[in-house]
């Protein structure tokens, strides 16, 4: 580790269109056409990656392929293969270790590398990330974009900003001015709905919001105020953890119209079900579901979770359960919606039954 006086030498790698991007390399035919990896339109099928020729058209992941394909009719739609992705995502994982043990993943296709202490390259992040970058393209067939910042935080916005296949890097003495321009968009944990909100207090950038007070922030954002406060700053000291454990996943969404009442949601269900399975083929076998639960925003902000138990198995029908149970707590308009799952950690030992999403998407 840097000492306390140096800054930290973060790479984030983030691969493009990683689904997609794997389905092209093995099959060439594909790489001139728009295509998508996901559900079926006729099950309510979900994209849950796109290439960049799909993008142009305003195919986006976590779009329903209904609506996908009215936007490109010529889509491809591919169906996933987790089985194959895992592989390649454990042969992009090798090619890091040989940087770095300090390696934080946070999905099959991206990790924060911690190359502060690595005396390849010269010591140089910058050097490294495109050695990292070449090394994969060579050996796995896909590429991948970088960011290299003297943090997490900067990292990760940084390898979005050349994307595809692009490598961007924040110095320590670039990143006050590069902070001060940045759109409160960009910022970890900001979503539509708070950027809204932002908006209305007259901040679009990083350095508006530092003209907002500490104690303002946390009276609009609660606890997120504090993080707001930080980020505008350029402030984020969390290190790259290798040992980072889930307790936890989840999906959600906002509405940009509130849903009337249980019925509506219920019908929402279907598209975050299977976002929640994709999501969940990422997760690896030391992990354990213990219970699942549902998460509902009212209209006036007030929140309520029911959890449960899993005596049948992960299913559509015990979300839908737990949705019109919900809704009664409030019997009010909804505004956000969301489902997700406990696990159990089998490495210390609190093991319970793991089971498959009974969700055809392919």
């Amino acid at each position: 580790m840097p000492e306390a006086s140096q800054p930290r030498k973060i790479i984030h790698c983030d691969c493009d269109c990683f689904y997609a991007a794997v389905e092209m390399r093995d099959n060439p035919a594909l790489a001139t056409q728009p295509i998508a990896v996901g559900g079926r339109a006729g099950r309510r099928g979900v994209v849950a990656t796109c290439n960049y020729a799909a993008r142009e058209y305003g195919v986006h992941s976590a779009m329903a392929t209904a609506r996908a394909l009215r936007l490109c009719p010529d889509l491809i739609v591919v169906p996933p293969d987790f089985t194959k992705y895992r592989e390649v995502a454990l042969q992009i994982r090798d090619v890091f270790s040989d940087f770095t043990e300090l390696v934080e993943p946070l999905s099959l296709d991206e990790a924060f590398l911690d190359v502060s202490a690595t005396k390849l390259c010269q010591g140089s992040a910058t050097l490294m990330a495109e050695a990292i970058r070449a090394r994969i393209k060579a050996e796995v067939g896909i590429t991948i974009s970088a960011g290299v910042a003297p943090s997490k935080f900067l990292a990760k916005i940084a390898s979005d900003w050349r994307k595809p296949d692009g490598l961007f890097v924040i110095t320590p003495d670039q990143v006050d001015g590069f902070v001060l321009a940045l759109p409160v968009g960009k910022l970890f944990g900001v979503g539509k709905v708070t950027e809204k909100k932002l908006h209305q207090l007259a901040v679009k950038t990083c350095g508006d919001l530092r003209n907002i007070s500490l104690l303002k922030l946390t009276e609009h954002f609660g606890v997120l105020g504090r993080r707001l406060f930080e980020l505008s700053r350029g402030i984020d000291n969390r290190p790259v953890r290798i040992d980072r454990r889930r307790k936890s996943l989840s999906v959600e969404t906002t509405f940009v119209d509130d849903l009337p009442d249980a019925a509506a949601c219920i019908a929402r269900l279907p598209a975050l079900f299977e976002q929640l399975q994709t999501r969940y083929q990422n997760v690896d076998d030391t992990y354990r579901v213990s219970r699942h639960y549902l998460k509902m925003r009212f209209s006036d902000f007030t929140s309520t979770t029911v959890e449960r138990d899993l005596p049948d198995g992960i299913t559509l029908e015990g979300y839908q359960s737990l949705c019109e149970q919900a809704w009664w707590r409030g019997e009010q308009s909804v505004r956000l919606l969301g489902i997700g799952l406990r696990f159990s950690d089998v490495i210390t030992g609190q093991e319970s039954h793991q089971y498959a999403l009974p969700f055809e998407v392919g």
